[in-house]
């Protein structure tokens, strides 16, 4: 899949609290990264690359933009931004920290139940790991992820893994 960049403005929805700072992507360009379910594409914003995904609105799309994203590319809301978008072809649709993927490695019932999750469950869970700069920090998140998977045989409680990574922390 070939790469295609374009200029966009960041906006951010008025109507919805939830939704926060995103940029449009002409339909036309979108149209050839989306693949029935299958949106996600690595963005390159003004030299920041990011994993992300093609959410459809209307007669457009868009791409979502959180907080971190908005202070490391340290433009203000209604700036024009340069993106260079392409297929994100990763197994996850993102990278998978490798402090977790030894933990995969080593158990292999955390890996069973983390490969039968979703794809969204599994990129958020990697997203809790990888978002981590410390890797001390990555190898105790791994280790609480695993183990809750393992202990709930493959179900996410969310409250209780919140508590798992605090009490990981806490070592």
């Amino acid at each position: 899949m070939n790469q295609v960049s374009f200029i966009s403005v960041l906006s951010q929805f008025e109507s919805s609290t939830l939704w926060g700072w995103h940029f449009l992507v002409p339909s036309t360009i979108a149209a050839q990264f989306v693949n029935g379910k299958d949106r996600r594409v690595i963005c390159t914003i003004n030299e920041i690359k990011l994993h992300c995904a093609l959410m459809p609105n209307k007669e457009t799309w868009f791409i979502m933009i959180n907080q971190g994203v908005q202070k490391k590319l340290g433009v203000a809301l209604n700036s024009e931004i340069s993106v260079l978008i392409e297929k994100d072809t990763s197994k996850y649709g993102m990278p998978i920290p490798e402090e977790f993927q030894e933990v995969l490695l080593q158990d292999p019932d955390a890996d069973r139940y983390f490969h039968k999750l979703t794809p969204g469950k599994q990129r958020s869970l990697l997203y809790i790991i990888g978002k981590v700069k410390n890797s001390e920090s990555r190898i105790r998140k791994s280790l609480a992820i695993a183990d809750h998977l393992t202990a709930n045989k493959g179900e996410i409680d969310y409250k209780m893994l919140n508590e798992a990574l605090k009490e990981y922390n806490r070592m």
